[in-house]
């Protein structure tokens, strides 16, 4: 199996924290739109010396041009020399509408026309053919030569879709080169929600499963001491309950029979109360959604949890401090898995 790892922090770091993620053993790096811009950190490294594979995981799709990302996915590939995978996704409306004060109306059906139009761009560059996409929500039917970059050496890059809810991961599995699979998630409502809804939507396409790459995330809890170990399942409950409280990700509690936990969430998160929010999620919900344990312990859980249907794994390690020793054993062990 191989591993990603988050490529955090802010970008006059990234060149230096690379060094040490690649040090552990990573396959890949990969990006979220947070506090910092998402490609300007893999931009920074994807020059460098140590081949890596880089992504982003994800990239807000909406509010940007199918154009913009398709310079940004094809500039990032030929840096990285045919490393790179453009991750893409939805976010949700209250931050689509009030953080980047943009539209949002049918997310699903939207990044459908994303996706679609990002490779018909890439594909007008690389074989010279018209560039001609038409659809609901965008369009795109000027390319003067002016503006081609020509093939790119290293090839087309993968366009990969973010997906929790059925319609979305239908959606993905229809279009998309990989589906991004959600870190708030959990075995159970990967099996019950998220493989029917691949095959179905593998299925509307007429498509194999072999053209649909899978690329799971997991949020993990690690460390070795006791003190370590608790530090990590604070941090990462605080951030378990952030996500519990956001409406699009209720179906995962639902699944677990924790749904009526979501509302009581959302009324502390509007309050401010952090440390309830937190003290919420106990050590069950810990370790259904995430993973928690030593290096070894959290290396089988993601194993048995996706090691039938992913080769590559994404793993990061939020709100606590984690040794980049345990980060190479980790990494060691789902190598060797």
């Amino acid at each position: 199996m191989k591993v990603d790892l988050q490529l955090d922090g802010r970008p006059d770091e990234a060149a230096s924290r690379a060094a040490e993620l690649i040090a552990c053993g990573a396959d890949g790096l990969f990006t979220f739109e947070g506090p910092h811009d998402v490609f300007t950190p893999l931009t920074v490294v994807s020059t460098g010396a140590e081949p890596v594979d880089l992504m982003t995981n994800v990239a807000i799709a909406l509010p940007r041009s199918p154009m913009h990302l398709a310079h940004a996915a094809y500039d990032l590939h030929l840096l990285s020399r045919g490393r790179f995978r453009l991750g893409l996704g939805s976010q949700t409306r209250v931050h689509i509408e009030k953080r980047y004060g943009g539209a949002w109306s049918r997310p699903a059906a939207r990044m459908r026309e994303v996706v679609l139009a990002v490779k018909a761009v890439l594909e007008s560059w690389q074989t010279g053919a018209p560039l001609r996409f038409e659809g609901e929500f965008t369009r795109h039917t000027l390319m003067p030569p002016t503006f081609v970059p020509g093939p790119n050496p290293y090839g087309v890059p993968e366009v990969c879709l973010g997906a929790l809810g059925p319609i979305m991961t239908r959606t993905a599995a229809e279009v998309a080169d990989g589906l991004l699979v959600m870190p708030f998630n959990s075995a159970r409502h990967f099996a019950e929600r998220t493989r029917p809804a691949i095959e179905e939507g593998l299925a509307r396409a007429g498509r194999g499963a072999a053209e649909l790459a899978i690329y799971p995330q997991v949020i993990v809890a690690m460390g070795r001491t006791p003190s370590e170990l608790e530090a990590a399942a604070v941090g990462v409950r605080r951030l378990l309950a952030f996500y519990g409280s956001t409406p699009a990700y209720r179906p995962v509690l639902d699944v677990e029979g924790w749904g009526d936990l979501q509302p009581e969430l959302n009324a502390l998160s509007k309050r401010g109360q952090v440390a309830a929010m937190t003290e919420l999620i106990d050590q069950r919900m810990l370790e259904t959604i995430a993973v928690h344990g030593t290096p070894e312990e959290c290396a089988a859980a993601i194993v048995a949890r996706f090691g039938a249907v992913a080769d590559r794994i994404c793993c990061y390690f939020p709100g606590y401090a984690v040794d980049t020793a345990h980060i190479r054993d980790l990494v060691l062990e789902l190598q060797t898995a």
